[in-house]
């Protein structure tokens, strides 16, 4: 039975460790093979002067060159070197009495390598292994006293005093082992005949051969030598050479021949018939290699990979027929071929990427490897055109990517670059990468409205709460950076805040009226919108917006004069030789409105001699139609009706009362006059005729007073044929529109007072076509206000005009 203990007991052996700071930054540390995972090596932080904190705010870690297997780590919290994977010095370092293993360390921020040693120390963890169970010696029975046949020795993965240091022999009577050493240091048994053989007492023995390592827990392997007695056989194969060269391309077919080893025998016979096999071949070794047993042939049986492996040492014995042998060396050198592409590692990656970051910011790390050797190995690397961003070579063979130019997200979100890695072998191979990289958003660009300028429209009388108009604004960033609040900024319209006119929807930009609109009050205003986003800091910008309120037919048309009845009423003299066309009066209207709903026409709805007087359709002018005659009523009353143009249309209506007479003395007693069918004509007589007796004589002196007053000064206030109207007695926002019926400046009247019945008013018409209507001057709603503004103060004056 082999003896051995098992993996375990490689905790029970203590950790230690030498460092040795080395030139470069280089550092060496020692460790047993075997640890358990997590079992610390050495403090990275204390030998590189780094507090532990660093190592992770640098990204810190240990690559093993030319594996992808990771046997160490660093942990980031203490800066301790743990053990990552099994690490086997037999499996990495072969029977070398040095296993050395190189790492990588490698730390970001500045990019930053060291170089790692350790040192991987031996323990006993492999037993003595025979190449066989069963060792078959034929010995002639002739043999003498102190003959000695070889036995292999046992092959111990282990080192130094953990390899086979003794072998013990089952006692016997016949054979002693005694172990010996080669001139190259390799060790083998021989089996010493201490007694002569009988082959008719014995004809066979199997003799137990212990081989024992010098470990602690020192184990064993064990071998039976099988002896059988024979006739003498003196002469062992002899090999031509001791050790035999050969090189091997990697990649080589199955069964391709790599050497052929050859060894001869002095016997003859069945004692000089050699035969050749493996004596000492590894697991791995036996799977690469065949040997003809016949010829020494040695062919290749699998995939021979340079980069697994570069040499291969294999131990060829040859025996004659009855067990007499010796060995040979063969060195097997590998050579490489160029059969491995680069392979490109990142390392780190700045993923997304700030558009405001400036060029030569480094985003990301790449390590490429190549396991081939030599020029085969070498690599050079490229990136992409048409990408703001390139490959700058660092330490080994790492690359920094670094940005070329300034980014921005709104023109290009996303980039997908390709590294590309080739060797420098013959043929070269190559390998791809690719990356991809976003942009992230930064608050660079601010709202921008889609028009310079808003105009909304909207008719007066609207609905509060109504829709003006829409306003968008367009942010190209991402997200918050992009989201757009509307709103008003503070503002004042007619002396009140502009909120109490219009407000914004903030999400959609949507303008509404607050309250309702009067065009006869406001006709249009502007207000200032502001867009901004939601980033930080916000960005925003502003846009003016006009709102325009257009005119409703809501005013009917108001009539100026003749004025409103109340307790008094004024009547128009007309001449009796007044002929056809003249002008006998004007009725005067406005409208509040404009435009077409501003235009006003004008209709006599009912006289009492309705072919006598006509009037101007949008003039108002009340003239006569044909000439005057005696037959006609002196009493005249025309009801006008005045109406605008809007849709629907309003209106007004009026009366006029003309009086026609060629003097005052035939004008009855104003509060007799009655222009109702009621009162009987003799009344009106007797009426007439007291006030011509009573008044001539003042009535004459009067008018030559007046007719020499104004010689001297010219009339403020007549208007040919119709009544004075100051223009300030109109309502505000009357427009004076040439041609539609409203206020115009072509007709002027003088007033004249008299201290007559306080219940009559009497006016004359003149022409007058030299002077306007003083804007600034305060028109009287009523008759009596009227009389108001020439100063009476405590009557109701009589109110007379003259013709001159």
């Amino acid at each position: 039975m082999m003896g051995g203990g098992s993996l375990h007991h490689s905790s029970f052996f203590v950790l230690f460790f030498v460092m040795a700071h080395c030139a470069h930054g280089d550092l060496s540390f020692s460790a047993s093979e075997e640890l358990k995972l997590g079992s610390v090596i050495a403090n990275i932080a204390s030998d590189l002067g780094l507090e532990p904190g660093r190592l992770s705010a640098r990204r810190a870690r240990v690559d093993m060159e030319g594996s992808d297997k990771q046997f160490c780590r660093i942990d980031l919290r203490s800066g301790d070197l743990l053990v990552a994977e099994r690490i086997d010095r037999e499996e990495h370092c072969g029977e070398k009495p040095t296993c050395l293993l190189r790492f990588d360390l490698l730390l970001e921020n500045p990019l930053e390598l060291h170089r790692l040693s350790l040192q991987v120390q031996d323990i006993n963890d492999n037993a003595p292994i025979f190449s066989k169970d069963v060792i078959k010696l034929e010995i002639r029975e002739s043999a003498d006293k102190g003959a000695k046949y070889r036995i292999n020795a046992a092959h111990d993965a282990d080192i130094g005093q953990n390899a086979v240091q003794s072998y013990t022999l089952q006692s016997n009577p016949h054979f002693v082992f005694n172990t010996q050493t080669t001139g190259a240091g390799n060790k083998y048994g021989e089996l010493v005949l201490n007694k002569e053989l009988d082959r008719e007492e014995q004809k066979e023995m199997k003799l137990l051969l212990t081989a024992l390592d010098g470990g602690s827990p020192q184990k064993s392997g064990t071998v039976v030598i099988h002896v059988i007695v024979l006739d003498a056989n003196d002469n062992a194969p002899v090999f031509t050479e001791a050790v035999y060269t050969a090189s091997l391309p990697e990649n080589a077919p199955l069964q391709t021949p790599v050497l052929m080893v050859s060894a001869s025998d002095a016997d003859e016979g069945v004692n000089g018939e050699v035969t050749y096999e493996f004596s000492r071949l590894s697991d791995k070794s036996q799977t690469l290699f065949s040997l003809d047993e016949k010829t020494g042939a040695i062919f290749v049986a699998g995939d021979i990979d340079y980069e697994e492996r570069s040499k291969y040492e294999v131990m060829v014995e040859a025996k004659d027929g009855y067990g007499l042998s010796s060995e040979a060396k063969v060195m097997i050198d590998i050579t490489d071929v160029n059969d491995n592409a680069p392979v490109i590692h990142v390392k780190s990656l700045t993923n997304p990427i700030p558009e405001n970051v400036s060029p030569g910011t480094e985003v990301g790390i790449i390590n490429v490897q190549d396991r081939d050797s030599e020029k085969n190995r070498q690599v050079r690397c490229s990136l992409q055109q048409g990408v703001p961003f390139k490959l700058v070579p660092s330490i080994k063979n790492y690359y920094s990517v670094v940005s070329t130019g300034q980014l921005d997200r709104e023109v290009v979100s996303d980039y997908n670059i390709t590294i590309t890695a080739t060797d420098e072998g013959s043929p070269p191979l190559s390998s791809s990468k690719s990356l991809h990289l976003s942009v992230a958003d930064i608050n660079d660009n601010p709202p921008v409205f889609e028009e310079e300028s808003y105009s909304a429209y909207v008719s007066e009388n609207n609905k509060a709460g109504s829709t003006l108009c829409s306003v968008t604004a367009r942010d190209p960033d991402w997200r918050q950076n992009g989201t757009v609040i509307y709103s008003l900024l503070a503002a004042e319209v007619n002396g009140a805040p502009v909120s109490s006119y219009v407000s914004v929807n903030g999400d959609t930009g949507v303008i509404h009226a607050v309250r309702s609109f009067d065009y006869e009050q406001l006709r249009s205003f502007k207000v200032q919108l502001m867009a901004r986003d939601n980033g930080s800091p916000p960005l925003s910008s502003n846009v003016s917006v006009s709102v325009f309120i257009s005119d409703v037919n809501d005013n009917p048309p108001q009539i100026l004069y003749p004025a409103p009845e109340g307790n008094s009423f004024m009547t128009e003299l007309v001449p009796k030789a007044a002929h056809g066309g003249s002008l006998v009066s004007k009725v005067i209207a406005v409208d509040a409105d404009s435009g077409q709903n501003a235009w006003l026409s004008y209709q006599i709805v009912k006289s009492t001699d309705p072919g006598l007087f006509t009037i101007g359709v949008h003039s108002g002018e009340i003239r006569t139609q044909r000439d005057i005659s005696e037959t006609d009523s002196m009493k005249q009353t025309l009801i006008v009706s005045v109406k605008d143009n809007g849709q629907p249309s309003l209106s007004a209506t009026c009366s006029m009362y003309l009086l026609i007479s060629d003097n005052l003395a035939e004008v009855p007693e104003l509060k007799d006059i009655s222009y109702d069918e009621k009162n009987s004509k003799l009344t009106s007589y007797l009426i007439i005729a007291l006030v011509s007796v009573s008044t001539f004589f003042l009535t004459f002196i009067i008018i030559i007073l007046g007719v020499r007053f104004c010689r001297r000064r010219k009339p403020r206030l007549l208007f040919d044929g119709a009544v004075t109207i100051p223009g300030a007695y109109l309502p505000p926002n009357y427009a004076d529109v040439d041609g539609t019926g409203t206020l115009r400046s072509t007709y002027n009247y003088d007033a004249y007072l008299t201290t007559g019945s306080r219940t009559s008013d009497f006016k004359f018409v003149s022409s007058y076509n030299d002077n306007t209507l003083p804007a600034e001057q305060t028109l009287r709603k009523s008759p009596s206000d009227f009389a108001d503004a020439f100063g009476s103060a405590d009557s109701s004056p009589e109110l007379h005009f003259f013709s001159r």
